[in-house]
């Protein structure tokens, strides 16, 4: 059992989701309570790569994050951060890919409180972060973690972004699915049944407990 695989593709997974819960979360709140000019655009862009191929996020955040890219430059010669070939990337493909997972089904959560609870809230006198402490996310919340659970799950199994960017180092940047495939390429049958075996019982639990979640806002609802 390769487990720094295992370890690796849970801490990309866990770095990936709690960035889209900040991330994800903030542009799904905004797109939610807000209205201007390009919204339905702007929607459209965020959700790409929930249909585009990993492949083909992968290159595009290869060619703007990469060592020949004026972005990746600026990140290397003033954080010493570098993306390509590194943990660093292999969080940042994961979060690019598993964005819309979030974004998705909590704007969702947030298009269904009920406003008149909002108002209610402001007119009893609460500032707009009390309104969303106390009304907004306590009614939104299982359709947020819903979509987390998605995202992480899908962050475990993410291939086609991962190694475009980190690449396969053992042990730096080969997360579950990359050792899958490089374990089928070197003819290492059980070594990539097992692997197998771990990713789909980790989705699969994920799964279930995200029904469960959204299975009880329907009926609390």
């Amino acid at each position: 059992m390769d487990w720094s695989a295992i370890q690796l593709s849970l801490w990309v997974a866990g770095a990936a989701t709690c960035l889209n819960l900040v991330m994800a979360g903030s542009c799904a709140y905004f797109l939610s309570r807000r209205d201007f000019i390009g919204k339905y655009w702007l929607e459209v862009l965020l959700t790409l790569p929930m249909v585009l191929p990993p492949t083909v996020v992968g290159y595009y955040l290869l060619v703007l994050l990469g060592r020949q890219s004026s972005i990746g430059t600026a990140l290397e010669q003033w954080f010493g951060i570098r993306l390509v070939f590194s943990l660093e990337g292999a969080i940042v493909a994961a979060t690019i890919v598993t964005f819309p997972l979030v974004l998705k089904p909590a704007k969702a959560a947030f298009d269904s409180v009920n406003q008149q609870y909002i108002q209610a809230a402001k007119v009893l006198g609460l500032s707009r972060f009390a309104v969303f402490c106390r009304v907004t996310l306590p009614l939104a919340w299982r359709g947020i973690v819903a979509g987390l659970m998605l995202a992480f799950a899908r962050a475990i199994g993410e291939f086609g972004a991962t190694l475009m960017l980190a690449g396969s180092i053992p042990g730096q940047t080969q997360t579950l699915s990359v050792a899958i495939y490089e374990a089928m390429q070197a003819g290492e049958q059980d070594k990539a049944n097992q692997l197998v075996l771990v990713t789909s019982l980790l989705a699969i639990t994920l799964l279930l407990l995200a029904h469960l979640l959204t299975r009880s806002k329907h009926k609390a609802s």
